[in-house]
């Protein structure tokens, strides 16, 4: 490891873009959408394709790279990498670094990359005064990615303190090993362990698998498809999943923070509410709580958060999300898990492929081309 800047990866750059539009279509326009509230988009920095974040230490907001690099937002924009394992990863098809999280007391750092071989990989390492202590460094969890694409890799510590983990299908195109409907496998799932629990891990107990021997015990739910964002309301603890589609349905999954876990989302029987390739329905499916068509020019979801900051009091409480070909940001208003009513913000973010939470609840947008902008207040 080592601490350096890095030029961006276009080709890797252009690889994302082909392999997560591979069709362009735009969200649909509900006849009720209309203006939310009234907001910009101010630009707060400029990153080499940043893709992730999380809330720091001392009320910093730190940013990841895809090319490996993490760095720590401030007044004068993004400082210098505070860490770099660019000679650990790849930006081919859809790698590279992909999610990094703190745990509550922002004693530990988590980060979520695909090795050169192309395996997810979760590592950890200790804080000390707000800084990274490289001699920490260890490996928490891996799993062999079969293709380059639909890796997921978002992490989040959740309202529990454990750590979830964003698995995609595998990739290729129409889960070809069924891995979604699989519980043999932590593919195409989301994860859910105790990072301190153990060596290199421990599994939760009240996990909903975790006493049947033909099912992984670290899995919380199933039937994604590439999970790429994920989030927990800071409100409720509800957990919201943007599951990007396969070729005609994007959706927005949603699970109550007295969830005991267990979700079926459906891939790949289901696309969205709808019959994949002439798939069965399964039972116990949970259908999305919102789902748009690729009919103009939104190709991949990229979800975000539920706004909880104070700077926009009409924006509270609604799911702020966007798309990776369309970038409009839009909002859903939810009452218990149910949409109540989809705006638009009237801003666009660009190739928005992340959103940010700061420690105040206020939102940050990322465009892959390397816009840092904060949402504001118009």
């Amino acid at each position: 490891m080592k601490v350096r800047t890095r030029s961006s990866a276009i080709i890797g750059t252009i690889c994302l873009i082909a392999s997560l539009a591979l069709t362009t279509a735009s969200a649909d326009e509900p006849a009720a959408s209309r203006q939310a509230a009234e907001v910009g988009l101010t630009k707060v920095a400029t990153a080499q394709n940043p893709i992730a974040g999380a809330a720091g230490p001392g009320g910093t907001v730190w940013i990841a790279e895809r090319a490996g690099t993490v760095r720590v937002l401030g007044a004068q924009g993004l400082g210098a990498p505070v860490l770099d394992i660019s000679d650990e990863t790849t930006t081919d098809g859809e790698r590279g670094l992909l999610g990094i999280a703190f745990d509550k007391k922002f004693a530990h750092f988590y980060i979520s990359f695909t090795d050169l071989e192309g395996t997810s990989t979760v590592d950890e390492f200790a804080v000390r005064n707000g800084k990274i202590r490289p001699s920490t460094r260890r490996t928490v969890l891996t799993q062999t990615q079969p293709y380059s694409n639909h890796n997921g890799g978002d992490i989040k510590i959740g309202p529990d303190g454990y750590l979830y983990i964003a698995f995609g299908d595998g990739g290729s195109g129409g889960d070809p090993h069924d891995n979604g409907q699989n519980l043999g496998t932590l593919l195409g799932k989301m994860l859910r362990i105790d990072p301190r629990g153990g060596t290199p891990y421990a599994i939760p107990q009240d996990n909903p698998f975790v006493d049947d021997p033909n099912a992984k015990g670290e899995i919380w739910a199933y039937g994604l498809r590439n999970p790429w964002r994920f989030s927990f309301d800071a409100g409720t603890g509800d957990l919201l999943i943007a599951d990007v589609g396969q070729s005609d349905w994007e959706e927005i999954d949603w699970a109550s923070a007295a969830s005991k876990g267990g979700e079926n989302y459906g891939w790949s029987e289901m696309e969205g509410n709808h019959s994949f390739r002439g798939g069965i329905e399964p039972a116990n499916h949970v259908p999305p709580i919102h789902e748009y068509g690729r009919n103009g020019l939104g190709c991949s979801v990229t979800g975000g958060f539920v706004y909880r900051g104070k700077a926009i009091p009409a924006l509270k409480g609604q799911y702020v999300f966007s798309d990776y070909c369309d970038g409009t940001v839009r909002t859903l208003k939810m009452e218990n898990g149910t949409v109540t009513g989809e705006s638009d913000l009237g801003v666009n973010g660009g190739e928005v492929i992340s959103f940010v939470e700061g420690g105040n609840g206020e939102l940050y947008v990322l465009a892959i081309g390397g816009t840092v902008s904060r949402i504001d207040p118009a």
